[in-house]
């Protein structure tokens, strides 16, 4: 299984895919938490949730490390932090402020599954997802319109006003990085088995 995730300072992403499946899907709303530690103490309660529904063996305790269990999270992919300005987006505070916080839930993922993370950008991620977005559309309205027409699984709720709720966008988002993840994972074990 991949955990995917789309880190915000705002609303932060998580989804779990199996075998290009969406298993799991969820968000944490961090708009309300006025530091970054407070918002890190919210992320790492969903961490923990995560992990205790997919690392935890009830039977067994603590399960063995083994990486081919299929009933474990086995690789963690999450949206590379912007690296640079984008025209009326992006001051330098805030993209210092989120890099520090990609690097504090980067380290509170390594913590808990004992493994490190990889990072892709979201074009990238779009690019494994199979999602093209058209020049002179927004991206995250591309992406969760088809995630709503090629995923069964992925429902989302709507504002009084008819509109996507915020964290719609962030939850399908880290679906993305999710399956990006397990094609690029099923890529290189098809590499290897050569």
């Amino acid at each position: 299984m991949i955990l995917g995730i789309d880190i915000s300072t705002s609303i932060t992403g998580f989804a779990v895919v199996a075998e290009d499946e969406i298993v799991f899907y969820d968000s944490v709303d961090l708009r309300k938490y006025k530091n970054l530690f407070e918002k890190a103490e919210r992320i790492k309660e969903a961490i923990f949730t995560i992990f205790d529904n997919y690392q935890f063996d009830r039977e067994e305790h603590w399960m063995e490390v083994d990486q081919d269990r299929e009933n474990k999270i086995n690789h963690i992919y999450i949206e590379q932090s912007l690296h640079m300005f984008r025209g009326g987006k992006s001051s330098a505070k805030t993209l210092s402020t989120l890099t520090r916080f990609n690097g504090i839930v980067s380290w509170l993922i390594y913590e808990m599954f004992e493994m490190e993370p990889k990072y892709i950008a979201a074009t990238s991620a779009r690019k494994h997802a199979g999602i093209k977005v058209p020049r002179g559309q927004k991206a995250k309205q591309v992406v969760l319109q088809y995630l709503l027409d090629n995923e069964p699984a992925f429902k989302i709720e709507y504002t009084k006003h008819g509109n996507p709720k915020p964290e719609s966008y962030d939850r399908a988002d880290a679906i993305v990085i999710a399956k990006a993840g397990w094609a690029i994972e099923q890529a290189s074990s098809e590499e290897d088995s050569q």
